[in-house]
């Protein structure tokens, strides 16, 4: 294939929706679009397949999407929601025979080496457990045939990654961009973009800040994840500007164009 497919497993926040023993109109829709895995995506042209994140829900999520192979995995940062699904990796060594790269910044490898120090190490593989190999993101770097290019983003206080992958970018758990970060945002097809709720949150966008973050990036179309039982997918989707729209849990979306 041409391009690239970007295949939403889940766009929740970091309890999920419905969140448990909860009984608001979002947690009690009937709309699938409110049931909300925690956030995760595959990317894919065909050729290389990459995970982004491993999500507590990443063992159901891969069931209901399945891919064949996980060529890497991409981690934005190292909170439970984004990490913890990291076991059901041994599947794919299983299946594949090899080691797993991982790719991320200093201090998520540094959680990840402290949490599963059992996943790393060198010589015969151990398919009892997940068998990585980490790599820390220092600038643009290659999975098989897709250039992926790191993206630095503030998540509170926090540093973590996003990641560009040709005409797509992909943005979560992000409360600023950095100046020198909206260059490697420009001329974007989609983007996928961090919308918690409507009030303001120290460590993520509100919705009316994602909106205009989604303005001033101008990508053509634009995604929001992330989003907790207080955005309604129909009712607030009322309230986005053109070219804007709340991703859902099993949406796929295809970018054409070069990804190299």
């Amino acid at each position: 294939m041409s391009g690239l497919k970007i295949t939403f497993l889940g766009t929740g926040t970091s309890q999920g929706v419905p969140l448990i023993n909860c009984h608001c109109p979002v947690c009690s829709s009937d709309d699938p679009h409110n049931k909300r895995l925690r956030t995760s995506v595959t990317v894919t042209n065909g050729q290389t397949t990459v995970l982004v994140d491993t999500t507590p829900d990443m063992r159901q999520q891969l069931l209901r999407n399945p891919v064949s192979a996980i060529d890497a995995v991409l981690f934005t940062h190292a909170h439970a929601d984004h990490i913890y699904g990291i076991d059901d990796l041994r599947r794919f060594n299983i299946l594949q025979r090899t080691r797993i790269p991982i790719y991320g910044n200093r201090e998520t490898l540094g959680r990840l080496g402290e949490l599963f120090d059992y996943a790393f190490g060198a010589g015969k593989l151990n398919l009892g457990v997940p068998n990585l190999e980490a790599h820390e993101v220092h600038g643009k770097f290659r999975v098989g045939d897709l250039m992926i290019r790191p993206v630095r983003l503030l998540h509170g206080k926090q540093p973590v990654l996003g990641f560009r992958i040709g005409d797509f970018a992909y943005c979560t758990d992000v409360s600023c961009i950095p100046k020198e970060s909206y260059k490697k945002l420009t001329g974007l097809k989609v983007l996928v973009l961090d919308a918690l709720r409507e009030e303001e949150h120290p460590t993520h966008f509100s919705l009316e800040q994602a909106i205009a973050e989604a303005g001033a990036i101008g990508a053509d179309r634009t995604y929001f994840i992330h989003m907790s039982h207080e955005i309604d997918h129909e009712r607030h989707s009322r309230y986005l500007p053109d070219g804007v729209s709340f991703a859902y849990d099993g949406l796929i979306v295809e970018v054409n164009g070069s990804v190299t």
